[in-house]
């Protein structure tokens, strides 16, 4: 019987501007372990096959040693640079996909969760509910309603609408698409030289005629950002543990 082959990949290149130290958030600690390792976790412990892990250019002896050797992460198969942009990040993660193992040509569907190192809180249960919508309907992303009101506004601080909440959404990752889907958009945006691509699904939305679903997994799927992120991720963490 054929099995689908799950692909994970995970982005540790950014270097966390926003958040200030010397450390790269993604290597920062959080409740005793670096950031990092809580989405490695997750997908170590979710019915995924294997994970790209893609790093900072120089870096990739560190995650080696210390993340994926100490913690024993068995399912990271492969440690590539990414490059001056996400995008660039995803794309060389993407061709690191195209070398998998033999047996994976005998594979139903390959499927490619995409998601962010600094997102710490995702779960193997979330992991497992994108993989069962995206099989249906092909390209399918994490996301949670948005709670406040929002505004639209000039440059200036005029508002200049107000759209209806209930259509509004906070898009979150792991992003997960059919493999062939995802590698031929980004291929399409970067000959096309379009740096306006702000996340996975919009590569699919600009540059395929495949449709993008939202899969609700809740807010405290939440992306280390600034110094006050950390703390709330702390709490949660403590929570989930409890």
């Amino acid at each position: 019987m054929k099995k689908d082959h799950l692909v994970a990949i995970v982005l540790s290149a950014g270097k966390g501007l926003r958040m200030g130290g010397d450390i790269p958030k993604q290597y920062m600690d959080l409740n005793g372990k670096p950031v990092l390792y809580y989405s490695l976790r997750a997908f170590e412990d979710s019915m995924a096959d294997e994970v790209v892990l893609v790093c900072g250019a120089g870096d990739e002896e560190y995650v080696k040693s210390e993340i994926v050797e100490k913690y024993g992460f068995e399912k990271v198969r492969k440690i590539v640079s990414g490059g001056k942009e996400r995008y660039n990040s995803v794309y060389n993660g993407l061709e690191a996909c195209e070398d998998l193992p033999e047996e994976s040509s005998y594979k139903e569907q390959t499927y490619v969760f995409i998601h962010d190192g600094a997102r710490p809180l995702v779960t193997p249960e979330m992991i497992s509910k994108l993989y069962e919508e995206v099989k249906a309907k092909k390209a399918v992303i994490a996301a949670c309603h948005a709670k406040d009101t929002i505004k639209v506004a000039d440059t200036s601080g005029l508002v200049k609408e107000t759209p209806d909440r209930r259509t509004l959404w906070q898009v979150q990752t792991p992003q997960v698409f059919e493999y062939e889907l995802i590698k031929n958009a980004y291929e399409k945006m970067i000959a096309a030289n379009d740096n306006t691509v702000t996340d996975d699904a919009m590569a699919v939305e600009k540059y395929s005629d495949v449709e993008v679903y939202l899969c609700d997994t809740g807010s405290g799927n939440i992306k280390i950002t600034t110094a006050e992120d950390m703390v709330i991720a702390e709490a949660l963490l403590k929570n989930v543990e409890c």
